[in-house]
Parts: C-alpha cells; structure tokens; sequence
C-alpha cells in the first residue's frame, strides 16, 4: 500500500500533526509512506528511514513547478491521499481513499492535533473500519459505535545514535547528570507577541534552582538566541545555553531527558508534547484550546482577559496585557503542581480540553469562570480579611482574570497582591458619590466582561453597580437590595456566629471551594521599606531595638480606650523589656495620639498621620508588640505576623471579638462583660464601662504573657 501524507509547513503545526502519521504508521505496518512538507519541517523527516519519500513543497513556486511536481506524484499511483493542508494535490491526485476539505469537524474537537486525526479517510474497505478511536493521552473525546481501539506508539521523530551521543555529550561537558533534575526553558517563540517577558523568564529561573534543585537548559532556535543570552547574561547561577545549538531532532534527544520544560507557545512545546513530557505552557493571544499541550501531566498558565484569545497577529490594544498579567507566582504554582503533587491545577476552558485524558484536569468548583469580580468596599481591616478569598480563588482558577473593587484607602492592601490582576477603585465619597456617578462606573465595568461577581460585604450601591455592570453571576448576602444578585446567601452576620473571615469564606462554600490556607494577606511594597528605613535612621532607631506600636484611635468613640492607660501601659512596657514605642494613627485620630505622648514619662516616636496604609504595614512588621483598640490596623499586625494585644468593648455579637477578633496565632483579645442589657455604642449612657473595666493590668498581663511566648519561641 502507498500513502501520501501532506502535512504542514512551520515546525510546531507538522509535530501537530504526527499523531495521525504514527496512526497511518500504526495501521498500514507495510504501507510505503510519501511525506510532503513544508522546507522548515525538512530535518523532522529527511534522514528517517521509515520514510519511503521525502518532498519538500513550496508554497511559492511558480505554478508551473506545482504542476511538474503534480505530475510526478500522480504518476506514484497512491492508494491514499492525506491532506492535513487541505492542498490541490489532496483533491486531484487519484487515490482510492482521500481526505475531504468539506469534512465537517464535531464542535467538541477542538485540538489541532485531534482534528488532524479525524481528517483520516473513513471507508469500510480500510483495513480497520470507521476513523481512529485513540486510547491514552490521545483519547479524541469519546468512542463512536463500530470504532476499533488503537494503541499508537509516538515515534515519528526519528532519532538517530548520533543526536544521542550529540546530547550526552553536551551535558556530560557542562557536568549535567542525567538523573539530575533537568527543567528545559524555551523563552523565545516565532511570534513576538506570544512572548512571555524576558526579564519574567531570569526571575522565574533561580527560584526554579533554589526550590528545586533544578539544572536549567535554554533552548531554541537562532532567532530566539539574543532572548536566551539576554537571560544567561543577568543570572547568577550557572546555566546551559543550547539556543540556535540543535537540530530539532537533538533537541527532541534532550527533551526526552527533561523532568518538565517549561514554554510560550511554541514548537518546543509541541515537540515536548509529542514526546509526553512534563510541560508548563505560557499562552496570550493564542487559543490554548487548539494548540495547547497535550502530554499525560502538563498545564497551561494563561490570562482569560476580556479580548482573549483574539489569535491575531497584532494586540488591538497594544497592551498586550493577555501575557503581560502573567506572573512568575502562576508560572512557579504551576511547576510546583506538576514536580511535587504530580498533578497541574487546571481550570476554566482546560477543565474540557479535548487533548487531554478524561478526568484528568481538577477543579475543586462545578463551575468555572474566566473574569472574576471581589467586591468590598470598606474598611481596610474588613479588606484584609477578605485576602485569603483571593488566594483561593485563584488556586481554583488559576486562569482566571481576577479583580477586586475597593474604596481608595483600602488600596494598599490588595495592591500588589500576587493572586489579583487588577484593583478597581470605587470612590464612593467623591469620584462616584452621585448616582450617575455610579452609573457610568458600572458602564465601564461591563466593558471588562466579568463572569461572576462575589460582594462580600452588602451594600445598596454594591449590589447595583454589579446588577448594572451586566455580570451574570452575582453571590452575595441577601441584605440591602438583595433582590439584585443572583444567587443569595441568608444574612446572618449580625449574631456574630464565627469569624468575619468565615463569614467571607462562606461565600466560597457555596461555590464548591474548600480553601486550605486561610493566612491573612499583606503586600510589604519596596518604597514602603525605604521609607521606614529613612524614619528610623532619623530617629535613631538601630535593628536589633525593640519595637511597641500603640494604635489609640479607632472609627467609633464607643471602641477608644482611655489616653492615659495607653500612656501608662506604653511606660511599664518600656521600663520592663526596654521597648521604643511608637504611636500610629490615622489623620483623623493624630489628637488622640498626641494625648498619649503627653501623659508618658517616657519620649515616643509620634507616626500618627504620617503613614500610608502601605507604610504602616512595614512599620507593624518590624515591631515585637502592637497593642491596639478594635480597629483595622490589628488585622494588618496579624497578617504581617506581629504580635497584638487588642482591645475590645462594645457589647454586640455582631462587633463581638468572635467576629472582628485579631487572627494570629499569639494575638491577645481584652474583652469583658459589664452588665449592659443593650448596648447604646457611641451613645452610651454609663461612661464606656465595657471599656474602662479593661484594667491597665489586664494589658500588661497580656503582654507579659506574649513577650514569654516570644521568648520561648526563639530560645
């Protein structure tokens, strides 16, 4: 028997197209096989001997050439013909089994390579009837009656002992065993917008050698040699360059000896594919859905922007925020979930890919989203406690284009958040304070194309921006125009039941989504570190002193231990364990703070209004105590790991240290009962007693009890 396989021209679609020439190999054991491809494909299958023929077209020749070149094929008397190019050879040339370009491919494949495979002359005088049923990783979505399994052995890149010897050779110089942990990194790809940054590719490989062990290869051709020596020349670990140094079929001798490789959209990709290693696949403009990987354990890390995959060769928008949103923290979470767990965590449009095996993608949600909206629009403590959703959420959907919509100073707590892609501010005192303020806000949010929207905390204006911005899904509690949102959720956060937090995590229950880090969440920014790095240097604060923060303000009067017994507190403190105190607060409470320095015995540093919220992040995290009011910066503390003795008054169970207490593992709550039937709050008639029975004893204990947890710890 003769066949006639026409396959592609650029390199990465012919080894899309292997699978179904390992078929043809596979079915017709005997059957001479005529390969024609494009010039760049020549190496794949000019030297393998399991060729018969091997015919180099030219899309540019001049017609009369196509037309000698016709000639001589019909005369080779073919009996079948596959056209995976959809040529004039594949309908003219006389076969008794053809492909047909008028074909219809099922909606639900979608791979190229599946769709390859399908093309493949379907005739009951075949040797085996009806089109190819794969089994494995090339399973092509679901076994139709009368099929016949196949096993196919993916052998058609013909690699010879000299490649071999080649590859030894090159690893056994540069001092690479191969038993080593060998990760192959192609950073370059033929278009320049499938690119993932160059400087993304030289921070993601230390991390790649420190938490792995890893031996990094770079690979590629020649155009891709200035990005791979772009990223040799800022490493300071040593690692083997061989872009523009290999053959393809070299090049497929090492991948073979690679633990996982690591890739844009490329041929190398393809190639890693085909070989069924590892590979972690970084995808912009270009439907993964096509031409992603497909090999037994890989995955694919992605942005799913509203505009995605436009698979043009140009961005419209010139951003080309579809690759550039990607951060080296989805790339890393997607190495560590195939070389530790052994298992990629896949969502969204993966979840159905047909080019990988059925029940291999998880996700713990029934429903996937591709752009997801956070909503919380209040304090900036009540904003922190919502950071563990966001990590979760994109655990989940590791794909997802995830944003959250705060108020302007709840900014710096989710700015620079490694699991958001963009914070979305919502000014509700200025910029958006009318109506149609709102409005046109929740215009130009429905240009960003959001799939689900999750309110964690019900408000009038957060359930009408979302309704009016046209997103679909809208999960939230059934307060405060309930009516609005989609799925609702009882509201029952006024009995103070749980956490704040598990309040927040509620709504991920409902989804299906089981979270198991709850840490809190806090960006440490760089120019924040400078910043305290100059206020200490002034004031003279060394490393090795011992820092006391003292917040004395909060948002209700009804929450404001008295000035003096945070003064007195301050000065037991620093006579006992030889603390520098620094006061905080926020503008609206610097008179508070002032009170405090004027009734200590001892000097303070005075911080109050001076700090953004980002700045007050790194001032917390350098200090061994913070002893604070119920108030936002006790949840910052306990997210950046500081120690916090927090005082508590009013009794309510919605306000009760059950719902707003601090989180960390040594933080102290100072609460106590005083009798009061209903509490009035900042129109209490009885003087604060809840507050003024917390004895400037009690704190002291308190933080006695902290310094010798402290103390323990370190010993």
């Amino acid at each position: 028997m003769k066949v006639l396989f026409i396959t592609l021209s650029n390199v990465g679609d012919v080894i899309l197209t292997l699978p179904a020439l390992d078929y043809l190999r596979g079915k017709f054991s005997d059957a001479a096989i005529t390969v024609m491809s494009g010039p760049r494909a020549r190496e794949i299958f000019e030297n393998d001997p399991r060729i018969a023929s091997f015919i180099i077209y030219d899309k540019h020749a001049p017609l009369k050439e196509k037309i000698r070149l016709f000639n001589k094929l019909k005369k080779e008397d073919f009996d079948m013909v596959v056209d995976l190019r959809n040529t004039l050879f594949g309908a003219f040339l006389p076969a008794r089994h053809r492909t047909s370009f008028l074909r219809v491919i099922p909606k639900n494949i979608k791979h190229m390579k599946e769709k390859h495979l399908y093309k493949i002359p379907d005739s009951k005088s075949l040797p085996l009837s009806a089109r190819p049923c794969l089994t494995g990783r090339q399973a092509a979505g679901g076994r139709q009656a009368g099929q016949t399994t196949i096993k196919i052995k993916n052998d058609s890149l013909y690699v010879s002992p000299q490649d071999e010897e080649y590859v030894k050779k090159i690893l056994r110089e540069n001092n690479i065993k191969e038993e080593d942990k060998i990760i192959v990194v192609s950073a370059g790809a033929r278009s320049h917008i499938k690119r993932w940054g160059k400087e993304k590719f030289t921070a993601l490989i230390p991390l790649l050698i420190e938490e792995f062990g890893a031996r990094i290869v770079l690979v590629g051709d020649r155009e891709d040699a200035p990005i791979s020596k772009y990223i040799r020349q800022r490493l300071s670990y040593p690692v083997l360059d061989l872009s523009g140094k290999t053959t393809l079929l070299e090049l497929a001798c090492l991948l073979k000896k690679a633990k996982l490789v690591i890739t844009n959209d490329s041929a190398v990709g393809h190639t890693a594919s085909y070989l069924n290693i590892p590979v972690v696949a970084i995808f912009g403009p270009t439907d993964d859905l096509k031409y992603g990987p497909w090999s037994d354990n890989c995955a694919v890390v992605k942005r799913e922007i509203f505009c995605s995959p436009c698979q043009k060769a140009q961005c419209e928008f010139v951003t080309l925020e579809c690759m550039s949103l990607i951060k080296i923290e989805d790339v890393l979470r997607q190495v560590k979930n195939i070389l530790v767990t052994k298992s990629p965590c896949l969502s969204g449009r993966q979840a159905s890919h047909p080019a990988c095996p059925a029940g291999r993608y998880v996700t713990k949600s029934n429903v996937s989203f591709k752009r997801i909206l956070i909503v919380r629009t209040d304090r900036i403590g009540d904003v922190v406690l919502t950071t563990p959703i966001i990590k979760a959420l994109r655990e989940t959907y590791p794909n997802a284009y995830i944003a959250m919509m705060v108020s302007p100073y709840a900014k710096d707590i989710v700015e620079g958040n490694p699991y958001l892609d963009e914070v979305i501010i919502y000014d509700k005192e200025h910029n958006h304070k009318s109506w149609m303020g709102s409005v046109k806000f929740a215009l130009r949010l429905k240009k960003k194309r959001f799939a689900l929207a999750l309110i964690l905390h019900p408000t009038n204006r957060a359930h009408l921006v979302t309704f009016f911005a046209g997103i679909p899904r809208r999960i939230g509690y059934d307060r405060k125009l309930g009516f609005l949102l989609t799925d609702r959720i009882r509201h029952t956060k006024q009995f103070g039941e749980k956490h704040e937090l598990e309040y927040n995590l509620a709504l991920l229950t409902y989804l299906g989504i089981e979270p198991e880090d709850k840490n809190l969440f806090m960006p440490i920014k760089t120019e924040s570190e400078k910043w305290i790095e100059d206020i200490f240097r002034q004031e003279g604060i060394k490393e090795q002193d011992k820092l006391l923060a003292i917040h004395p303000g909060a948002s209700c009067p009804s929450k404001i231990w008295p000035n003096e017994r945070f003064a007195e507190v301050s000065d037991k403190l620093i006579e006992k364990y030889g603390f520098k105190v620094l006061i905080i607060s926020g503008p609206r409470d610097i008179i508070l703070a002032q009170n405090v320095i004027k009734h200590m015995r001892h000097p303070a540093i005075n911080l109050a209004g001076k700090t953004s919220v980002s700045q007050l992040a790194s001032v917390l995290r350098r200090c061994r105590l913070f002893i604070s009011n119920d108030s936002g910066p006790v949840h910052i503390a306990a997210a950046v790991g500081t120690p916090v003795i927090s005082i508590f008054g009013r009794n309510q169970k919605g306000l009760s240290p059950t719902r707003w207490g601090p989180l960390g593992k040594k933080d102290k709550v100072l609460h106590k009962e005083v009798g009061c039937l209903e509490c009035l709050a900042h129109n209490c008639t009885r003087s604060f007693a809840c507050l003024e029975a917390i004895s400037i004893e009690d704190v002291l204990c308190a933080a006695d009890s902290i310094m010798r947890d402290t103390l323990r710890g370190n010993q």
